[in-house]
């Protein structure tokens, strides 16, 4: 339609921001502190207070689990590692995750931290984003999420949530929505070898081919795979290697490619399935460490020896 608003125009004020911190960590960390204290509850670096409760640096126990974040796609970029091989990596942001929520679920040993990102306007909030802004005394953020933990992992409300939360070289899992990319054929949507180009194929080469069976069943199954609409899904990509965490811009940098658009947001948490215990518990607390990256395990050389 003429005079529409871009899909992506919504984002172009967080990619300006990330220029600007990008140029001035400094400057950044005294924006985001300036902010009004009646409007956001932020926490200190050596811990964040709340009815007297401090979060102290504890000893990663067995079988806990920690709470994840939510992150802003940034686009695609590629560094070298150690031994000199191109790491082609998408940069996440984390522009102030806070938690805004905490509930206690009936499962026992288990709670849900529910997290904010970034800062929207009270107009623009929805009756959910008011009624917890109102129950936390945090700030309406412009995107929301739940992620369950246990107990010893939860984290008082204003607890801000950085990108010193992650380590370099660990394992993550990245949850987002992938790219909307509209009808689509059978080819393109589930990988269908199509018809023959040549030898009397017809007006046909890019065509299903027989969708169902003969008089018995006489009829087109449920499921089958056919033409459609292709994208807009909600998918997680496991098992994602941590490159560099930069803590000081709020950066992830994650090898691989992860579901969605520049600017959308992106949910990352802990692997599941590569569980380590060497990391902050439950998060980071103290001053923010100098970027780090990871070291492959092996050097890339030897995997093409014979």
């Amino acid at each position: 339609m003429l005079g529409a608003r871009p899909s992506w125009a919504p984002c172009l004020g967080l990619l300006r921001r990330l220029t600007l911190e990008a140029t001035s960590p400094e400057a950044a960390l005294a924006r985001r502190l300036s902010t009004d204290a009646g409007e956001v509850l932020i926490g200190k670096a050596a811990g964040v207070e709340e009815g007297g409760a401090v979060v102290d640096a504890l000893t990663f126990p067995t079988q806990a689990r920690r709470t994840g974040v939510i992150a802003v796609k940034m686009g695609m970029t590629q560094d070298w590692d150690s031994y000199g091989a191109a790491v082609p990596l998408t940069v996440l942001w984390i522009d102030n995750c806070q938690v805004t929520q905490v509930r206690h679920l009936g499962e026992p040993g288990l709670t849900s931290l529910q997290v904010g990102i970034g800062s929207a306007r009270r107009k623009h909030a929805n009756n959910g984003q008011g009624e917890s802004r109102e129950r936390a005394l945090a700030v309406s953020k412009r995107k929301l999420a739940e992620f369950r933990v246990t107990r010893d992992g939860a984290l008082p409300v204003g607890t801000e949530i950085g990108a010193a939360h992650f380590k370099a070289g660990q394992f993550v899992d990245v949850t987002g929505t992938t790219t909307g990319k509209g009808f689509q054929g059978g080819m393109k949507r589930w990988g269908f070898a199509g018809a023959p180009a040549s030898h009397g194929t017809s007006l046909a080469h890019r065509a299903l081919g027989s969708t169902g069976a003969c008089q018995d069943p006489g009829k087109v199954w449920k499921g089958k795979k056919m033409a459609g609409h292709m994208g807009v899904d909600r998918r997680t990509v496991h098992n994602c290697w941590l490159f560099k965490v930069d803590p000081q811009r709020n950066l992830l940098y994650v090898k691989g490619q992860v579901p969605g658009r520049r600017g959308n947001f992106v949910m990352v948490r802990d692997a599941i399935r590569k569980i380590q215990t060497d990391l902050p518990f439950p998060t980071f607390t103290g001053e923010l460490p100098v970027p780090s990256t990871g070291v492959p395990e092996m050097d890339p050389y030897h995997l093409y020896q014979d």
